[in-house]
């Protein structure tokens, strides 16, 4: 089942890492993680989670005699996500950390998500995403704010989350009986549905400021039409989590038709909204020059809000957009 250390022990932390074919970023990443569970103590252990079928990373954590491995070669970044949270239940931690492949913690950073959850007592403690840029952003990405992120204080409660920077009690999850959903392991969204169902469960969510990651963000990723495409998914999540959070409710036909009704409200104002803002940017620009009269912040800002918008619609009429859709066999994501 697994190369390198053992997986946690009791009241431990387990540190999980998810990969699908990023070798480069996964080496990057590893040691720092082994560095920060050894300085934690309190038996904190690093698992990589392979979701490749072919198990591509065994060899390289194999490597770090730090790091545990396992397989889960299901399709999805869900099952992936189920399969850490089910390793870390099974060896009797108390607390499982998420973080990206892709992502470089700061120096401390487990040991202040840790910190924060001791002192608050929170059912999961989530920390800020930073990107760090191989290439620096066109003027038009960059206008458009698409990379910005919220930092609100530490201590505030939060109701919604993603798992690239997250720590979740054990505990408090196992019995509020939440798993990810694998309807969204290929389209994105089952990190924002367990923790919109973590917070309806009444548990609470606390931010931690300092707990800081940096997201390595490859070229690919900086052009208009990937971050054009990542708000329409963004949309698109939101509302398909919406209509799956309704659904629960004791009478879910009522719940789905009101939930459905108000994401295509919303998702048509912000459709207009986001319009009419690129249309005046395209007007201010052509009156006063590219980069004259705002013009080009308000195109790119209404097509962020145009994107989102179509996403929302679409996934409440029902459409999903999938943005893990695997590549063709062989190929290797950068």
């Amino acid at each position: 089942m697994s190369v390198g250390a053992s997986v946690g022990a009791s009241g431990a932390v387990v540190v999980a890492v998810l990969t699908y074919r990023r070798p480069g970023d996964l080496a990057e990443v590893l040691p720092l993680l082994v560095s920060q569970a050894g300085a934690l103590g309190r038996g904190a252990s690093v698992l990589v989670v392979d979701n490749d079928p072919s198990g591509s990373a065994r060899e390289l954590v194999g490597a770090h005699p730090g790091a545990a491995y396992v397989h889960e070669p299901a399709p999805g970044i869900a099952a992936a996500r189920n399969r850490a949270l089910d390793q870390a239940t099974a060896s009797g931690a108390a607390l499982l950390v998420f973080v990206d492949d892709d992502e470089r913690p700061v120096p401390g950073w487990l040991a202040l998500l840790v910190g924060t959850w001791e002192a608050t007592g929170a059912a999961a403690v989530v920390g800020p995403v930073a990107s760090r840029f191989e290439v620096p952003l066109s003027p038009w990405v960059e206008a458009g704010g698409f990379f910005e992120r919220r930092r609100p204080a530490t201590g505030t409660r939060v109701d919604v989350a993603a798992t690239n920077n997250i720590a979740l009690d054990l505990a408090v999850v196992g019995r509020a009986g939440i798993r990810f959903d694998e309807r969204f392991g290929l389209s994105g969204g089952s990190d924002t549905l367990f923790s919109r169902q973590l917070h309806a469960s009444g548990a609470s969510m606390v931010w931690c400021d300092e707990a800081l990651v940096l997201d390595v963000v490859p070229a690919a990723r900086t052009t208009a039409r990937w971050v054009l495409a990542r708000a329409l998914r963004s949309g698109n999540s939101w509302a398909r989590t919406s209509l799956a959070l309704a659904a629960a409710h004791d009478h879910p036909a009522a719940k789905l038709a009101v939930a459905q009704v108000r994401l295509l409200l919303r998702g048509g104002v912000r459709t207009a909204a986001g319009g009419a803002q690129l249309l005046a940017g395209l007007v201010r620009s052509a009156l006063a020059g590219p980069s004259g009269g705002g013009g080009l912040r308000a195109q790119a800002r209404g097509a962020r809000t145009l994107a989102r918008g179509l996403g929302m619609l679409g996934g409440a009429a029902g459409w999903t957009y999938r943005e893990y859709r695997r590549p063709a066999a062989g190929r290797v994501s950068p």
